[in-house]
C-alpha cells in the first residue's frame, strides 16, 4: 500500500500528525472517517499522484497522529482544534493555498478548514456527510439506530472508552458491513489496522472526545457560523452513496446537495456506487469525481 509515497510525523503545535505524501502538482489533502485511518485512501491517492501534490494525514487522536490531552468542553477535539492543526501542516509543506477532501469525520474538519481559513482553500469535496448542525437538528431514531458512534462514542467516560477499546474488532466489522458497503473491500490487514487503533486507550479516548465535540462544540460552531451569516466561499463537492443514508434520510429537503447549497452558493455532486465507505469500494470512481472536480481537464 502506498508505493512511491513518503511517511512523515509533523508538528503541528498542537498535535504531532502523521502523513503519507506523493506526487506534485497543486496540494490536495485527504482526510478519513471513523474507523478509518489515512489507509483508506490507498487506493484513491494513487491515482491521485500524477496530477496534485497528495497529502494523505491522520486526524489528531487517530491512526499514527498524537492525542493531545482533552479539557471538559472536549475543545482540543473540536473540528475547529482539527481544523487549526490541519491548516498548520500544509504550511510546513509549503503549500499557502491548498484543496481538500475529507470522508466521513474528515469531511466536517474539512469544511471547518473552509469556513475557518477560507483564504487558504481552493475547493473542498465532502463525502457522505452533512453539517454537523444539520445532522444533529435533523438527528430521530434512524441516526441513534443507524449511526450509533454518534450517540454511543459521545457518552461520558469511561464506558464508550471501555467498550471500544475493549471491542475494537466487532466495532470495525459492524461499521464496514452495517453501512452498505460490501466487506470485500476492505482487505484482512486494513481491518486489522482499523482495529488496531482502536485498541489503544489513548486512541480510543481521543476519538471518544472528538464525537463529545461533535455533539457540542461543532454544533455549537456551525449554529453560530449560520447565525452571523458566514459561508463556505470556495467551490464545493458533494458525494454520497447512492443506497445510503444520505441518498434517503434527507430527500424531502431536496437531499444532501440543497443542504450544503444553505452553506456554500458554489456546489455541485451526486450518489457515488457502493455504500457509506464508497471510496474504498470504488477508488477508480472517486478518484475520478475528485480529480475532474479539483482540476478539471482543459478544453481544446
Amino acid at each position: 500500500m502506498f508505493e512511491g509515497f513518503e511517511s512523515a510525523e509533523v508538528d503541528t503545535h498542537g498535535a504531532r500528525i502523521f502523513i503519507r505524501t506523493a506526487g506534485s502538482g497543486p496540494g490536495l489533502l485527504l482526510l478519513h472517517g471513523f474507523p478509518e485511518t489515512h489507509l483508506m485512501w490507498r487506493d484513491v491517492a494513487p491515482k491521485l499522484a500524477d496530477r496534485f501534490s497528495v497529502v494523505c494525514a491522520d486526524l489528531r487522536g487517530y491512526g499514527k497522529s498524537s492525542c493531545p490531552p482533552s479539557d471538559p468542553h472536549h475543545a482540543p477535539y473540536a473540528k475547529r482544534a482539527m481544523a487549526a492543526d490541519l491548516a498548520a501542516l500544509m504550511t510546513k509543506l509549503g503549500f499557502a493555498r491548498f484543496m481538500v477532501a475529507g470522508h466521513d469525520r474528515g469531511g466536517r474538519a474539512a469544511y471547518r478548514l473552509a469556513l475557518d481559513r477560507p483564504d487558504r482553500i481552493e475547493k473542498l469535496a465532502v463525502l457522505d456527510i452533512i453539517p454537523t448542525a444539520d445532522a444533529w437538528d435533523r438527528a430521530d431514531a434512524r441516526l441513534a439506530l443507524s449511526y450509533w458512534p454518534w450517540s454511543l462514542l459521545a457518552q461520558p467516560e469511561p464506558l464508550p472508552e471501555t467498550i471500544m477499546a475493549a471491542a475494537a474488532d466487532a466495532i470495525v466489522d459492524n461499521a464496514l458491513a452495517g453501512w452498505g458497503s460490501s466487506p470485500s473491500a476492505f482487505p484482512a490487514e486494513v481491518r486489522h489496522a482499523y482495529a488496531e487503533a482502536l485498541r489503544d486507550p489513548v486512541h480510543a479516548h481521543a476519538i471518544c472526545e472528538e464525537y463529545r465535540a461533535a455533539a457540542t462544540l461543532d454544533r455549537e460552531h456551525d449554529h453560530a457560523d449560520r447565525a452571523a451569516g458566514r459561508r463556505i466561499g470556495c467551490p464545493v463537492l458533494a458525494l454520497w452513496s447512492e443506497h445510503g443514508a444520505l441518498a434517503e434520510w434527507y430527500a424531502a429537503e431536496g437531499g444532501p446537495l440543497a443542504l450544503w447549497r444553505e452553506w456554500a452558493d458554489d456546489v455541485s455532486g451526486g450518489p457515488m456506487p457502493g455504500g457509506h465507505f464508497f471510496p474504498e469500494e470504488a477508488s477508480a470512481e472517486t478518484a475520478a469525481r475528485l480529480s475532474d472536480f479539483l482540476l478539471p481537464a482543459r478544453s481544446g
